[in-house]
């Protein structure tokens, strides 16, 4: 089966990265792009986290800006994110913006420290389903997270959706926007097609006053620069009661988004590696985020693929978005609030398109059931709760998945020695998923007076196994009868206590390792060291 990735790579060329001035200009446009694209997201997740904009703004400079420098995927884009800001709201509202800012400072430390500690590695552990669930289900979130611009302050001050005119006119600017994103790269590649089509919109409803919503209308964005700032909380044990499991949770979900997004853009620009890297530069982004009034935040899918599909495939874009974000809030806002939203939401529509694997849809009958109903489940439980429960609960199905089908493989054929023993040939992977199949195998009470057990054709890969091995050599010796272990490994014969003796050395015996290291002590298995 083809990769959806793979497909998706296909259809986005890798450019010459070397820094020729061609190569600086499309850089630096696709910044610009992806920072107008920025403003609107960073602040509509301060309206989600109940935070002032400035500081989902502020996130996004600074987690922009160290990310881009330092995090293990040039083209990657980092900034504030609707995944953290569901986290954030309830506790902002019960202990305020200053408890928001350690907590951010702690999530950096924790996720310093999975760098530190080569956690990243362990997002190999990520099935295929898993990454196209995880792909569909932000798409489809992306997708969700626009239509709230469709919503006005009715008569009464509460959001209601768009009617009559202002409806049809902002569903025609993103439709435009859309349209002029698909002719751009047919005309011309000197020129990022989202930016070229956010201009056009936005010179066409500010020249004919259009009736359409526009940044400014979400909040004002200017501002000065983020200044230092030490979160104002009592340093005592009750607090840090208080944000230590706030900060674990926005560090998993910040660097499971983040390391998905890796992997994601990895598979687009060709290049593999980087985990405990970005693990690093996100964990340290955060940590001087809340020390300069920012909310905090992790990689952005969105403003990542608009990035590689506008040229942007070294950090010069990144450093390039978060410089730009910091113009527009210093000295640029009174013209970046006149975008109109309809171009922005137009551009983050085309993301969709482009991020949902839609040949997914159509192998959903091709593939394994089990895979498809994670795919399924990974994509529902991303867009009903957050990337981090949609994952870890995909991986969990999988792997329990994994474990049933090697645990039915478990048989044995049976044959007769030349002087007359019972021969079980045990055949697939004996673990603590199958051992109760393994027992079922043996019947000690009728078996002959000599039986061999022969592994050649298995693998024993944990201590539960090695149990079950004593337990049916107990049984066999309880009987009065003459059991043979054969083809274990040297680590078993190490390890096998009360059926050591048992086992039968040879030539040709294998040579793998256990799962765990156990060692034997008073002739029992203890634990592990």
């Amino acid at each position: 089966m083809r990769s959806e990735l793979s497909a998706f790579v296909d259809r986005i060329a890798v450019s010459d990265v070397s820094m020729t001035p061609s190569r600086i200009k499309t850089e630096l446009l696709s910044g610009l792009t992806v920072a107008l694209a920025l403003v609107p997201e960073a602040v509509a997740f301060t309206f989600v986290a109940g935070v002032p904009p400035l500081v989902g703004l502020y996130a996004a400079f600074i987690v922009g800006l160290v990310t881009a420098l330092f995090g293990g995927r040039p083209g990657m884009i980092s900034g504030a994110t609707g995944a953290l800001a569901v986290v954030m709201v309830s506790f902002v509202a019960q202990h305020g913006v200053e408890y928001l800012f350690a907590t951010v400072v702690l999530m950096g430390i924790i996720q310093i420290a999975a760098g530190l500690f080569h956690l990243g590695r362990f997002i190999r552990l990520v099935p295929h389903p898993v990454m196209l669930g995880f792909v569909n289900g932000l798409a489809i979130v992306i997708f969700l997270a626009q239509l709230r611009q469709f919503k006005v302050a009715g008569p009464d001050g509460a959001l209601e959706w768009m009617q009559g005119l202002q409806l049809y006119t902002m569903l025609g600017l993103v439709g435009l926007t859309m349209v002029v994103i698909w002719l751009v790269p047919k005309i011309t590649t000197a020129f990022p097609a989202p930016l070229a089509a956010i201009l056009f919109v936005a010179a066409l409803v500010i020249a004919f006053g259009l009736d359409s919503p526009r940044v400014g209308d979400l909040a004002s964005i200017e501002g000065g620069l983020p200044m230092f700032h030490i979160p104002e909380l009592p340093l005592t044990f009750e607090s840090l009661k208080i944000i230590l499991p706030y900060a674990f949770i926005l560090a998993a979900i910040g660097l499971i988004e983040s390391l998905l997004t890796l992997n994601l853009v990895g598979e687009i620009t060709g290049k593999r590696g980087g985990a405990s890297k970005e693990c690093l530069a996100q964990g340290g982004a955060n940590l001087i985020t809340g020390f300069f009034g920012g909310m905090g935040g992790c990689a952005m899918i969105g403003q990542s693929m608009i990035n590689v599909k506008s040229g942007g495939r070294t950090r010069l874009a990144g450093v390039a978005a978060a410089l730009f974000l910091l113009a527009f809030i210093f000295v640029a806002s009174g013209l970046i609030e006149q975008i109109p939203l309809a171009a922005l939401i137009g551009v983050m529509f085309m993301v969709v398109i482009g991020t949902f694997a839609w040949r997914s849809l159509m192998i959903l009958r091709r593939i394994p059931l089990s895979d498809s109903l994670v795919m399924i489940l990974v994509t529902a439980v991303t867009v009903a709760e957050d990337l981090a429960i949609a994952v870890i609960v995909g991986v969990i199905v999988s792997a329990l998945v994994y474990a049933w089908n090697n645990a039915r493989r478990i048989h044995a054929v049976t044959a007769e020695a030349d002087d007359g023993a019972k021969v079980y040939k045990i055949e697939g992977p004996l673990f603590f998923g199958s051992t109760a199949g393994f027992k079922a195998l043996f019947q000690p009470k009728t078996d002959p007076d000599a039986v061999i057990i022969d592994f050649a054709a298995s693998r024993v890969v944990d201590v539960s196994a090695l149990q079950a091995i004593e337990d049916i050599a107990a049984l066999y010796t309880a009987q009065g009868k003459t059991l043979q272990l054969r083809h274990l490994s040297r680590d078993c014969h190490k390890l096998l206590s009360n059926a050591g003796q048992l086992i039968v050395a040879a030539d040709d015996d294998p040579d793998y390792g256990l799962a765990v290291d156990y060692e034997v002590k008073g002739g029992k298995l203890m634990g592990a060291h």
